[in-house]
């Protein structure tokens, strides 16, 4: 019960210093579309059908706060780092692969992206660990 007791008490304390001040909150503006209602923890960021780029110019996309700058079958999407669109619309990666930098890899054996993207070993890598002893 004191552990419990105790966490609580710190999780206060990190989520009252980690929260900004009410007259910052209150003097936050920020731009909607019209008759759309949200709560003030949604609204720096518009929602994913504001990035619809089916409806839309596909210069849409472009703007700050995408998810991408390319439109693919009406969404804007990133094509460096998405699985279904890896380096272009419609190039999906196979199971066994992430998409690093526009292009499919097997994180597990890549020397150049060795359990993640960009992650490099000096001699091999297996299983997503560089220098692994198997």
């Amino acid at each position: 019960m004191r552990k419990a007791t105790i966490f609580l008490v710190a999780l206060a304390l990190a989520l009252a210093t980690a929260t900004p001040p009410l007259q910052t909150v209150a003097a936050t503006t920020t731009t909607t579309a019209p008759g759309l209602r949200r709560s003030r923890f949604l609204a720096d960021s518009p929602p994913p059908s504001f990035y619809d780029c089916s409806k839309k110019p596909p210069s849409i996309c472009l703007q700050s706060g995408s998810p991408g700058p390319t439109c693919c079958k009406g969404t804007c999407v990133d094509t460096e780092n998405s699985f279904q669109h890896c380096g272009n619309c419609n190039k999906t990666c196979e199971y066994t692969q992430m998409c690093c930098q526009g292009k499919c890899v097997n994180t597990f054996t890549d020397e150049n992206n060795c359990g993640g993207c960009g992650v490099k070993c000096r001699t091999k890598c297996t299983n997503g660990y560089c220098d692994y002893a198997a």
